[in-house]
């Protein structure tokens, strides 16, 4: 084998346990998925080797299915949103802040330390009608009796935001923190205000991270199902919860197959949507 064919597999061999362990922990339970999605379940709940449309003819020409969808991208959406607008500030404090900066961080990723789910079942006792707030708000006379604040949409994004927001501070500080700040003082020094300067110099370089963040957000969003499941009602169900309730509850695993790679045809799409117009090398820079 000649020296230049030997340099050219080398990255491939020092790849390759990474490649293995992604096609073994990725790719071979996808590749299952897909053929489960054209199977049959039985009245029993036994699958049915086959190949059929039915599962995916039932996902995309049911009516509820779609409603489903479209309401699980607006709640994404406006997590996305709630989580740009309170964590673009946070971001922007801690990157500034000088001498406390690693203890702002700790604060930051302090809430990783406790499971989602604990997370998500603490706003029961924060909003619940003998929670905190309710509590709060009946003994200090601004209510009478306590009101019902869970189990609605707002909730839900409430729930998203609190899961959500770190994620998206996170990769925004890391995009400020790369940013020269000796650039601000440029614009400053030639007549620039501090909010021009920010708007002009700081906002546009940051946005790689912006971006990152509000795809990471609006994903991981979009296919979440503990946080409706936990705070939701029955009208704020999101797409996940169709395919938990698919598998778990019926055990359908093949139309829980057809509605998941639905799901991810869908957020795969809007990728390629963010790729097209961003490109994935924004993406990478915003993360790192």
């Amino acid at each position: 084998m000649s020296v230049e064919a030997r340099e050219a597999r080398q990255p491939w061999i020092l790849l390759s346990p990474a490649l293995t362990a992604v096609a073994l922990l990725l790719f071979v339970p996808l590749l299952f998925i897909v053929v489960y999605s054209f199977w049959l379940s039985s009245a029993t709940g036994a699958d049915i080797a086959a190949f059929s449309f039915e599962n995916w003819e039932e996902a995309l020409t049911d009516a509820f299915y779609r409603d489903i969808l479209l309401n699980t991208l607006k709640i994404a959406a406006i997590t996305t949103i709630v989580c740009a607008l309170m964590g673009y500030p946070a971001a922007y404090f801690i990157a500034r802040s000088k001498g406390n900066k690693a203890l702002l961080l700790l604060l930051l990723i302090l809430p990783f330390w406790i499971s989602y789910i604990i997370r998500t079942m603490s706003w029961i006792n924060i909003l619940g009608t003998s929670g905190a707030l309710n509590t709060l708000l009946v003994g200090a006379g601004i209510l009478s009796e306590p009101v019902q604040m869970l189990y609605n949409e707002t909730t839900v994004i409430l729930g998203l935001v609190h899961f959500l927001l770190p994620f998206m501070v996170l990769n925004v500080f890391v995009s400020l923190e790369g940013i020269d700040t000796n650039l601000e003082d440029a614009a400053n020094s030639l007549g620039a205000t501090k909010w021009q300067a920010f708007l002009q110099v700081t906002l546009p370089l940051s946005l790689p991270g912006l971006a990152a963040g509000s795809l990471l957000c609006f994903v991981l969003g979009a296919g979440t199902y503990i946080t409706p499941m936990v705070l939701g009602g029955p009208r704020d169900a999101m797409f996940a919860n169709l395919v938990y309730e698919a598998i778990i509850t019926q055990l359908n695993w093949p139309l829980g197959s057809a509605l998941s790679l639905m799901l991810l045809i869908v957020l795969g799409a809007l990728v390629l949507i963010y790729n097209r117009y961003l490109g994935m090398a924004q993406l990478m820079k915003g993360l790192g």
